[in-house]
Protein backbone atom coordinates (compact mmCIF):
# COMPACT_ATOMS: atom_id res chain seq x y z
CA UNK A 1 0.00 0.00 0.00
CA UNK A 2 1.15 3.48 -1.25
CA UNK A 3 0.96 6.42 1.40
CA UNK A 4 -0.28 9.57 0.94
CA UNK A 5 2.74 11.39 -0.44
CA UNK A 6 4.01 8.51 -3.10
CA UNK A 7 0.37 8.91 -4.48
CA UNK A 8 0.45 12.47 -4.23
CA UNK A 9 4.00 11.73 -6.31
CA UNK A 10 2.34 9.47 -8.78
CA UNK A 11 -0.65 11.87 -9.82
CA UNK A 12 1.75 15.02 -9.88
CA UNK A 13 3.74 12.37 -12.42
CA UNK A 14 0.31 11.54 -14.45
CA UNK A 15 -0.35 15.58 -14.76
CA UNK A 16 3.15 16.55 -15.94
CA UNK A 17 2.51 14.66 -19.11
CA UNK A 18 -0.23 16.45 -20.58
CA UNK A 19 2.16 20.11 -19.92
CA UNK A 20 -0.57 22.23 -18.86
CA UNK A 21 -2.56 21.41 -21.57
CA UNK A 22 -6.23 22.77 -20.70
CA UNK A 23 -8.20 20.69 -22.67
CA UNK A 24 -5.86 17.48 -22.19
CA UNK A 25 -6.10 18.34 -18.35
CA UNK A 26 -10.02 18.94 -18.16
CA UNK A 27 -9.84 15.49 -20.19
CA UNK A 28 -8.07 13.10 -17.73
CA UNK A 29 -9.61 15.20 -14.97
CA UNK A 30 -13.33 13.56 -16.23
CA UNK A 31 -11.37 10.25 -17.17
CA UNK A 32 -10.26 9.98 -13.39
CA UNK A 33 -14.20 10.20 -12.48
CA UNK A 34 -14.66 7.76 -14.85
CA UNK A 35 -12.73 5.33 -12.74
CA UNK A 36 -13.83 6.26 -9.55
CA UNK A 37 -15.77 2.83 -8.24
CA UNK A 38 -19.33 3.24 -8.55
CA UNK A 39 -21.25 4.34 -4.96
CA UNK A 40 -23.84 2.83 -3.85
CA UNK A 41 -27.33 4.32 -4.16
CA UNK A 42 -28.45 3.88 -0.59
CA UNK A 43 -25.22 5.67 0.38
CA UNK A 44 -26.48 8.73 -1.31
CA UNK A 45 -27.91 10.54 1.63
CA UNK A 46 -28.27 14.49 2.61
CA UNK A 47 -26.02 13.40 5.64
CA UNK A 48 -23.15 12.10 3.29
CA UNK A 49 -23.29 15.68 0.70
CA UNK A 50 -20.48 17.91 1.25
CA UNK A 51 -21.38 21.46 2.28
CA UNK A 52 -20.08 24.16 0.08
CA UNK A 53 -19.36 22.38 -3.23
CA UNK A 54 -22.25 24.12 -6.08
CA UNK A 55 -22.39 20.47 -7.80
CA UNK A 56 -23.68 17.76 -5.69
CA UNK A 57 -21.04 15.63 -3.91
CA UNK A 58 -21.20 12.58 -2.13
CA UNK A 59 -18.87 11.61 0.59
CA UNK A 60 -18.59 8.29 2.85
CA UNK A 61 -16.40 7.01 5.21
CA UNK A 62 -16.02 3.52 6.81
CA UNK A 63 -13.03 2.44 9.39
CA UNK A 64 -11.37 -0.80 8.30
CA UNK A 65 -9.10 -2.10 10.16
CA UNK A 66 -7.81 1.31 11.42
CA UNK A 67 -7.56 2.32 8.10
CA UNK A 68 -10.72 4.57 6.55
CA UNK A 69 -12.31 4.07 3.37
CA UNK A 70 -13.79 6.37 1.28
CA UNK A 71 -16.33 6.27 -0.99
CA UNK A 72 -17.81 9.29 -3.29
CA UNK A 73 -19.61 10.49 -5.99
CA UNK A 74 -21.16 13.57 -7.82
CA UNK A 75 -23.39 14.65 -10.15
CA UNK A 76 -20.96 16.35 -12.17
CA UNK A 77 -17.99 14.80 -14.27
CA UNK A 78 -15.46 16.87 -13.39
CA UNK A 79 -15.91 17.47 -9.88
CA UNK A 80 -16.58 13.52 -9.82
CA UNK A 81 -12.83 13.46 -11.25
CA UNK A 82 -11.54 16.33 -8.60
CA UNK A 83 -13.10 13.59 -5.70
CA UNK A 84 -12.01 10.77 -7.21
CA UNK A 85 -8.21 12.24 -7.05
CA UNK A 86 -8.86 12.75 -3.04
CA UNK A 87 -10.17 9.23 -2.10
CA UNK A 88 -7.34 7.81 -4.22
CA UNK A 89 -4.45 9.58 -2.27
CA UNK A 90 -6.52 9.69 0.90
CA UNK A 91 -8.44 6.04 1.37
CA UNK A 92 -7.03 3.23 2.92
CA UNK A 93 -4.74 5.38 5.32
CA UNK A 94 -4.93 6.13 9.14
CA UNK A 95 -7.29 8.47 10.32
CA UNK A 96 -4.19 10.59 11.69
CA UNK A 97 -2.27 10.08 8.62
CA UNK A 98 -5.49 12.08 6.98
CA UNK A 99 -5.49 14.59 9.91
CA UNK A 100 -1.77 15.08 9.27
CA UNK A 101 -1.85 15.30 5.34
CA UNK A 102 -0.36 18.27 3.35
CA UNK A 103 -2.19 17.53 0.61
CA UNK A 104 0.82 19.38 -1.65
CA UNK A 105 -0.31 17.85 -4.82
CA UNK A 106 -3.44 20.29 -5.90
CA UNK A 107 -1.00 23.38 -6.17
CA UNK A 108 2.16 20.96 -7.68
CA UNK A 109 -0.34 20.35 -10.88
CA UNK A 110 -1.62 23.84 -11.19
CA UNK A 111 -5.65 22.05 -10.53
CA UNK A 112 -6.73 25.89 -9.64
CA UNK A 113 -5.83 27.44 -12.81
CA UNK A 114 -7.75 24.82 -14.74
CA UNK A 115 -11.08 24.75 -12.39
CA UNK A 116 -12.21 27.91 -11.17
CA UNK A 117 -13.01 29.65 -7.95
CA UNK A 118 -16.50 27.86 -7.25
CA UNK A 119 -14.90 24.52 -7.99
CA UNK A 120 -11.51 25.48 -5.77
CA UNK A 121 -14.27 26.11 -2.79
CA UNK A 122 -15.95 22.78 -3.66
CA UNK A 123 -12.40 21.25 -3.75
CA UNK A 124 -11.63 22.71 0.10
CA UNK A 125 -15.00 21.49 1.35
CA UNK A 126 -14.36 17.77 -0.03
CA UNK A 127 -10.87 18.41 1.60
CA UNK A 128 -11.93 19.29 4.49
CA UNK A 129 -14.88 16.66 5.14
CA UNK A 130 -12.23 14.22 4.77
CA UNK A 131 -9.82 15.71 7.11
CA UNK A 132 -13.18 15.88 9.13
CA UNK A 133 -13.91 12.00 9.15
CA UNK A 134 -10.08 11.24 10.12
CA UNK A 135 -10.01 13.51 13.14
CA UNK A 136 -13.74 11.63 14.15
CA UNK A 137 -12.07 8.43 13.82
CA UNK A 138 -8.79 8.99 15.38
CA UNK A 139 -10.45 10.01 18.61
CA UNK A 140 -12.71 6.54 18.17
CA UNK A 141 -9.32 4.71 17.88
CA UNK A 142 -7.58 6.46 20.59
CA UNK A 143 -10.30 5.61 22.88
Amino acid sequence: MSNIQEIQDEIIEEFSMLDGDMEMTIGYIMELGDQLPEMDEVLKTEENIVKGCQSKVWLNAELKEDKIVFEADSNTAITKGLVSMLVRVLSSQTPQEIVDADLYFIDKIGLNRFIGTQRSNGLGAMMKQMKIYGLAFSTKTNV
